[in-house]
């Protein structure tokens, strides 16, 4: 997995993302095709916006923090899933086909760039 993306193996690593200012969760699966494309896609999300943490939870070896994290979220467990996390609150969320890089700029300008004490601090889309 991509040095940009944060594995979420157990308790600490949740509570890290839950308490973020802002977090990506991304649910993949080691066994599904749709989750290789929304790899990628992931990956290319974490290098333009490095100053969002993107975890990544392998949903077929850590079965249990798989069934935390859609506890904790709210979100029913889809795999692949990307959920855009704001303090610890599920704001926006995709699945299968809907995860892409271009989804979640759009859903991170939306819901994330108004509470940047300026506007510099969440570059738009492809320019970090």
């Amino acid at each position: 997995m991509s040095d940009a993306l944060h594995p979420l193996r157990d308790a600490t690593a949740l509570e890290a993302a839950l308490t973020a200012r802002v977090a990506v969760l991304y649910k993949h699966s080691t066994r599904c095709g749709v989750s290789r494309g929304s790899l990628i896609e992931m990956r290319q999300f974490a290098e333009r916006h490095p100053e969002v943490p993107v975890y990544i939870v392998d949903v077929v070896a850590d079965r249990d923090i798989t069934r935390r994290s859609a506890e904790a979220t709210g979100v029913r467990h889809e795999s692949p899933q990307v959920i855009l996390l704001v303090a610890g609150h599920a704001v926006w969320d995709a699945s299968h086909f809907s995860v892409s890089c271009s989804r979640l700029e759009r859903a991170l300008l939306e819901h994330v760039a108004h509470l940047a004490p300026d506007r510099e601090s969440v570059p738009p889309p492809g320019t970090a």
